[in-house]
């Protein structure tokens, strides 16, 4: 399921309602009931669930059934619709925190901030009196990013390595939150760095440097 597609099936509110009722409905349902049930003509519920079935959310069949007459159409929501309704709830969770971010006085300097307090934190701290080295500081940081879907890959640099990061999962939240979006993920770098303790640092962060990657300077490699 491309996320292309899902992103622009849901992000008409019509078809995200109509998506809605088709999770909560008990069985499947036609397009007279889920116009009645949405408010649309049943022709723009047709166009809408085009849409949807394109993207791989909703699934047609045939009624089964014995009487004469052509039988209808019956829609049901598929088992992604679930995991897509779960992203756009946490997109736009995500939209609504990084709007407010960027109305502080420096929004930059605060979504770094909240960006090492959770880098801190999804990092783990090593255990007392035991020491890790520069290494073993990298490979954990590429871990942490690939657990979060930014599929990294290390390179060597002038003056350090360099952390590629070849998907963005909060790319359609930081094309239009950039000055909140990318501060923030530096700083989980610099809060996952200072908390393993080595004397790796993040230098920068270079967002969409390369065909769409963002590319992090780390030094002290």
């Amino acid at each position: 399921m491309p996320r292309t597609q899902v992103h622009r099936a849901l992000s008409e509110p019509s078809r995200l309602r109509i998506l809605e009722v088709l999770r909560d409905a008990e069985g499947p349902l036609d397009v007279r009931e889920l116009g009645r049930r949405v408010g649309l003509h049943a022709n723009t519920v047709r166009l809408h669930l085009a849409v949807l079935a394109e993207a791989g959310l909703v699934s047609a069949s045939r009624e089964q059934r014995a009487g004469p007459g052509r039988p209808p159409v019956l829609y049901q929501a598929t088992t992604d619709a679930l995991e897509a309704g779960a992203l756009a709830s946490y997109r736009l969770l995500a939209e609504i925190l990084a709007s407010y971010l960027a109305s502080a006085p420096d929004p930059s300097a605060g979504a770094e901030q909240a960006g090492r307090a959770w880098g801190a934190h999804l990092i783990g701290r090593p255990p007392p009196f035991t020491s890790i080295s520069n290494q073993d500081t990298v490979d954990q940081v590429v871990h942490l990013h690939d657990r979060l879907g930014f599929r990294p890959e290390l390179k060597r640099a002038k003056n350090g390595k360099e952390l590629v990061l070849k998907r963005c999962p909060f790319q359609e939240v930081a094309t239009t939150y950039q000055s909140v979006i990318c501060p923030l993920h530096l700083g989980l770098i610099r809060g996952a760095l200072a908390e393993l303790g080595s004397g790796v640092e993040a230098d920068s962060l270079q967002p969409f440097a390369r065909n769409g990657a963002c590319v992090a300077h780390l030094s002290g490699t």
